[in-house]
């Protein structure tokens, strides 16, 4: 039987792994989500960053061989730049406060095991991610973050593991799974 919730479809749980690492429950925080989108952004995009670059220095030496002089470029590469970034922000800023995103910043409970994660809203109500979901991963300074592609993550704080075994069996699970290196 599945339930409704918002635009997105439910799943009745099977019978949980006795094993599994259970989680408390938490919700993402909507200024840790901008934060790890924006980030996203500049790892994904950091190539990009040669473009201003190579202006500026092209235009530092037309000035230094006096072949055409413009201070112009300057205020308008900074300009590029600073709209580009907030730009990003903007629309990161806006997914938090649109209806149809609402659930991304449900409190949720998780269980994880080797064969998969499953993210539930009550005893009754959830889905389930398959690890082959994940494209990678990598153990913030507080937290495991769980990439599913472009913008799309796991944000798994340290603090809501119930103790340090299950932080180092998800180390291991992700080894295994290879997302860390050993």
């Amino acid at each position: 039987m599945s339930k409704m919730y918002g635009a997105q479809q439910r799943q009745m749980q099977a019978p949980s792994n006795p094993l599994a690492i259970k989680t408390k429950k938490f919700a993402l925080e909507k200024n840790k989500f901008v934060g790890l989108c924006m980030r996203q952004l500049f790892s994904n995009q950091w190539k990009f960053a040669f473009i201003p670059l190579a202006l500026v220095l092209g235009n530092v030496a037309l000035n230094l061989t006096g072949a055409y002089k413009n201070y112009w470029i300057y205020i308008f590469i900074a300009i590029a730049v600073i709209g580009y970034i907030l730009f990003w922000l903007i629309q990161f800023t806006g997914i938090t406060q649109l209806a149809q995103y609402k659930q991304l910043f449900d409190k949720y409970r998780y269980e994880i095991d080797s064969r998969q994660i499953f993210m539930k809203l009550s005893d009754k109500e959830g889905g389930m991610i398959k690890w082959d979901m994940i494209l990678g991963a990598y153990k913030d300074k507080d937290a495991y973050v769980l990439e599913m592609g472009k913008y799309q993550f796991l944000h798994l704080p340290f603090s809501v593991f119930n103790n340090d075994n299950d932080k180092k069996l998800l180390d291991k699970i992700l080894r295994d799974k290879g997302y860390f290196n050993s």
